[in-house]
């Protein structure tokens, strides 16, 4: 069964206005269905509010009005500003679309799921909302609007009568966390994962992981710490939810200490999805998985932990689950015609760390080519690892072994440490600008091939990979 999206009215002037301690400017009766900080992708009847940062979102009122804009949240009425486009004006912008988002949270009565982790955030926030909508309607951003601005205008544009809430929840720096998930105050927080990610802005990963356990601070009184059981961190991960007054956690994972949440007993992965079987208060389950990936089946295991912990019968989260799709730069895959046939593009292209690398390898690993063809790596840097970039880079050399890749090619500067590594026969090629590889993997590749895309956003992987996929023929 499918739940439709809400159909009222998500904030009116009245309602805006009391939640932010704002002054209606103008029309004073007016109703807005979505939230909007840019004009770019501002839909008719949003609120459009005008941040100021790099640049100011008072200089686009003018734009907001033309697109349909329902109303405009501002701390300036400039003298410019559009007349028939009505004002609620507040001290700054920021507080106020976060006094829309805490009002937004006062409001519901449905369950709030928050998600945190260095790899699997935007994948597991997508299996939730698939597990979650067999049992009514479903909010969650459609984009990664897990920051200081995409939290809070997430939050704020969650209908009153929806019945769940997901979040995601990121970091750059230690101390990020806390604020955001003190907004969402959740009924259940998941941590995905601890792994090597923005080590420029950490001394270590034991503060990555400090910083990931921020989530647990916010969860409501009865609410439930979802943590990964087979991470080195799980120990430290208990103490600090147990710190928390947290008193329910749900480990998940393969190790014992997950026998008490949910255990992965079984995996097996094929190029067209996987199986995964677990348990959980000692009955056994099957899962069936549309996409590849032991990490995405580690990802649902804390989807299915999440369910439970609001109370939800698990054959119905399964059957949800069992809907999901693996998006665009986080597994989908793309059949490409070339002369002879078809090959595959396996497209994890949406950022990369040293965890997600292997993770997509793997994955790659799994997949069997066709007759004469390949397994091939189109690699891309990993930004923001600080002073461990060239050995991290270079360690990337293990997992590709064990994918039993055939050709490797690599784009940018951090990644000549793994170029210098690599066997001469393994190595394809190497560009400081990823767009340097395009015309000479697509005059290399042959049917039967299976091509990996991956590299962090900064590296022009997904650039790559977008302009290759609108110059090739899918077929039907």
């Amino acid at each position: 069964m499918s739940y439709p999206l809400s159909t009222s009215p998500l904030w009116s002037s009245h309602e805006a206005a009391a939640a932010t301690g704002g002054k209606l400017v103008g029309e004073a009766d007016w109703q807005v269905r979505g939230i909007s900080f840019d004009t770019r992708t501002l839909k008719p009847g949003d609120l459009f509010v005008a941040l100021e940062g790099a640049r100011d979102g008072h200089d686009f009122l003018g734009v907001a009005a033309e697109k349909g804009a329902g109303a405009a949240l501002v701390s300036k009425v400039p003298g410019d500003a559009p007349a028939g486009l009505p004002l609620l004006q507040v001290a700054d912008t920021l507080d106020g679309l976060g006094a829309l988002g805490a009002a937004a949270r006062d409001r519901h009565f449905g369950k709030l799921v928050a998600v945190t982790g260095s790899v699997g955030k935007t994948t597991t926030k997508e299996m939730l909302r698939a597990a979650l909508s067999p049992f009514g309607q479903v909010h969650a951003a459609e984009k990664s609007f897990n920051n200081h601005l995409g939290l809070p205008a997430s939050l704020a544009s969650m209908p009153s009568d929806s019945d769940f809430g997901v979040f995601e929840i990121g970091m750059n720096h230690s101390g990020e966390i806390t604020p955001l998930v003190g907004l969402v105050r959740p009924h259940a927080a998941i941590i995905t994962a601890i792994a090597p990610a923005h080590l420029a802005h950490f001394a270590s990963v034991d503060e990555i992981a400090a910083a990931k356990a921020e989530i647990l601070s916010g969860l409501r009184p009865g609410g439930t710490a979802i943590l990964p059981s087979d991470s080195h961190y799980a120990g430290f991960l208990t103490e600090e939810a147990r710190s928390h007054g947290v008193r329910h956690i749900i480990p998940f994972g393969e190790t014992g200490a997950a026998e008490a949440g949910v255990m992965l007993t079984e995996y097996q992965g094929y190029a067209g999805g996987s199986t995964v079987i677990f348990q959980l208060d000692g009955e056994t389950h099957d899962l069936m998985l549309s996409s590849p990936g032991k990490h995405l089946a580690m990802n649902a295991l804390a989807v299915i932990a999440a369910g439970h912990a609001i109370g939800l019968p698990i054959k119905q989260v399964i059957q949800g689950l069992e809907k999901f799709r693996a998006g665009e730069g986080r597994g989908a895959q793309h059949k490409i015609e070339v002369e002879g046939g078809t090959l595959t593009i396996l497209d994890e292209a949406y950022n990369a760390n040293p965890a997600s690398m292997a993770a997509a390898l793997s994955v790659l690993a799994g997949m069997q080519p066709g007759p004469g063809g390949r397994r091939i790596a189109v690699l891309g840097e990993m930004k923001e690892l600080g002073e461990s970039a060239a050995a991290l880079h270079a360690e990337l050399a293990v997992p590709i072994a064990q994918a039993r890749v055939d050709q490797v090619w690599l784009a940018g500067k951090d990644m000549t440490s793994l170029k210098d590594g690599l066997a001469t026969n393994m190595l394809a090629g190497w560009s400081e600008d990823a767009a340097g590889l395009e015309d000479e993997i697509a005059k290399d590749l042959r049917a039967g091939d299976i091509v990996l895309f991956k590299g962090s956003n900064a590296s022009g992987i997904g650039a790559v990979l977008a302009s290759f996929l609108a110059k090739h023929v899918r077929p039907e």
